[in-house]
């Protein structure tokens, strides 16, 4: 039997082709927020940070998540905008710098919706919105959403995407996922409208459709849509979009008609199967029911998921041979690895070359530094 070594060679070096887009090998960098950017503007470090994960042999960056332009996208002054000429300038030097090291780059394009806290920066007269203006949690009633606001929404995530594209990035994410904006529209708890965008999955998958389609008419069409989705949310990692395969099935099929080039399918951890009767994972049932490429995360290369991670617990190195052997069989096609390349920048090429010894585990040091 091939080593653990000969294997992820074999697998996770194999290029991948999405649209215009050819990426050199199955490995992502999955979004973190990191508020490392004062004012919304991303500087050299910023860039220096993302490059040296692609140096590190990352195939795929996928930057944090990065505000659209609407008043009420945000919730934090130091979290990275995607509009204005300043950071728009600073990221088309994030992305030259990536391309640099032999990377590609994709930004991931945000609205927090109702998990946005009143009188938050960078906009703290911006009201909290949302589909109903439901809370994810019990905090107060938020701004239901009008037409005009759909709308302006949307305006702002094309506007994203097509200035993605101006500066030099090579698609786009769209952050559809953990209870922000674009998944309270999806998730039933948060969604109680009785107009077009509200009742049945198809109804409620209405604007994410809609803000996609967007996104498709204003860039070129070999130019790669991402869309990040997830059954649990910020506070409820019961959360279901689709109890059973049906059911998600009718929340997703409208997203690919709009123009979903790929799912992102996050996961607190990817060797979970999703529903009753399957080995699958969310990220292996996803692209059962679309047809579309996807992209699995959740804890690869710890010995925890990511939420204990992050408290300290755990923290050890996890081998790979799960992940490798859903790859093996194409369960899903790109892996996003999220914490351990906080800890080890060099974790891609690492795991690609063998030196598994070399491996640096996650600690909570890594959240301090972030470098």
């Amino acid at each position: 039997m091939p080593s653990t070594t000969t294997r992820a060679t074999e697998i996770l070096a194999r290029p991948f082709t999405l649209g215009g887009l050819t990426v050199r090998n199955r490995i992502a960098m999955a979004p973190m927020t990191r508020g490392f950017s004062p004012a919304g503007v991303p500087g050299e470090d910023v860039a220096a940070y993302y490059a040296r994960r692609a140096a590190g042999g990352v195939g795929l960056i996928i930057t944090e998540g990065t505000y659209v332009d609407h008043p009420s996208a945000g919730t934090r002054a130091d979290v990275p905008r995607f509009h204005g000429e300043r950071a728009l300038a600073g990221w088309a030097g994030v992305a030259d710098a990536v391309h640099r090291a032999g990377g590609k780059i994709v930004p991931q394009l945000w609205h927090v919706g109702m998990a946005r806290a009143a009188g938050a920066p960078p906009v703290p007269a911006a009201p909290r919105i949302g589909p109903s203006g439901i809370p994810l949690e019990g905090t107060e009633a938020g701004h239901p959403m009008t037409g005009q606001d759909l709308d302006d929404v949307i305006a702002a995530f094309a506007a994203g995407a097509a200035a993605a594209q101006a500066h030099g990035f090579d698609g786009i994410e769209i952050h559809g996922a953990h209870g922000y904006l674009v998944d309270q529209f999806l998730w039933e708890r948060t969604n109680r409208r009785t107009d077009g965008y509200g009742g049945d999955p198809a109804s409620r998958a209405r604007f994410a459709a809609e803000l996609v389609a967007a996104c498709r008419a204003v860039v070129a069409p070999g130019f790669p849509i991402l869309f990040r989705m997830s059954q649990w949310k910020s506070g409820d990692f019961d959360a279901k979009l689709g109890r059973t395969p049906e059911e998600l099935a009718a929340v997703l099929a409208p997203l690919v008609e709009a123009g979903v080039d790929a799912f992102h399918a996050s996961t607190r951890r990817y060797w979970l199967p999703e529903f009753d009767g399957s080995d699958l994972n969310l990220a292996g049932w996803v692209k059962k029911l679309t047809g579309r490429p996807a992209v699995s995360v959740g804890s690869v290369g710890l010995d925890t998921e990511f939420t204990k991670a992050f408290q300290g617990h755990g923290s050890g190195l996890a081998d790979i041979d799960g992940l490798l052997d859903r790859m093996e069989r194409d369960e899903f096609d790109l892996i996003a690895v999220g914490r351990a390349l906080l800890a080890d920048p060099e974790w891609a090429a690492k795991i690609l070359d063998g030196r598994t010894g070399e491996l640096t585990a996650f600690t909570a040091q890594a959240l301090r530094t972030l470098s």
